[in-house]
């Protein structure tokens, strides 16, 4: 990805536990900030009740998918909950190089990916923020999964296990918070790019 991006977009990479309110965080944060972009993920899952192909996610078969892993496609993949799942190089390259902001939202395997990835790519690096969204507690987390009506009880009982692995690695991102109604949220969340966005430009200018 080297040389692709603006060296004051953002790559803002959000993780939760599955559950916690992160896609609807993410289109109040897109409706607060037109200019940030989402990188749409693809993934072998069916769509849900009112999900479009190419506007929520790429949806793909599973060999198709695993040729796109085999031709170094994605910039990360990951088996979720038995489903693959991968950002397209090509999806984020094209944002970034716009001079967008992009907001990707992945699980926590996909960004110790991308934070690997950024150690030996200096523009992914430099434009990269991670965020942490937190459960209020694992109680909460249960009852809005429930409140959801999507999946099985044994999902429910899998994804409260996952939740509880994924928390404990809050403390890799830059920046964690805890969520509360969609507005405090949104208003935390706003706040964090804001604070990164004055922080690369801060760098910028030493540099020069």
């Amino acid at each position: 990805m080297s040389g692709e991006a603006s060296s004051r977009s953002l790559l803002i990479v959000i993780s939760a536990p599955s559950g916690c309110g992160k896609t609807t965080l993410c289109d109040n944060v897109r409706s607060a900030l037109p200019s940030v972009k989402r990188a749409i993920t693809c993934t072998t899952r069916a769509p849900r009740e009112g999900e479009e192909d190419g506007e929520d996610y790429y949806f793909l078969g599973e060999d198709e998918f695993l040729a796109r892993v085999e031709g170094g496609e994605f910039l990360e993949n990951a088996v979720v909950h038995g489903n693959h799942y991968g950002v397209l190089k090509s999806e984020l390259r094209a944002r970034l190089a716009e001079g967008n902001d992009v907001l990707l939202n992945i699980d926590v395997q996909g960004a110790a990916t991308i934070r690997e990835r950024a150690e030996s790519d200096p523009v992914l690096s430099e434009a990269l923020v991670t965020i942490f969204l937190n459960p209020p507690d694992l109680s909460e987390l249960e009852n809005r999964l429930r409140g959801r009506g999507t999946d099985s009880e044994e999902i429910i009982t899998q994804r409260l296990v996952i939740a509880k692995d994924e928390i404990a690695q809050s403390n890799l991102f830059d920046y964690t918070l805890t969520s509360g109604s969609r507005e405090a949220d949104l208003e935390q969340m706003l706040r964090i790019i804001e604070t990164a966005r004055n922080k690369i430009s801060e760098d910028i200018s030493d540099s020069e």
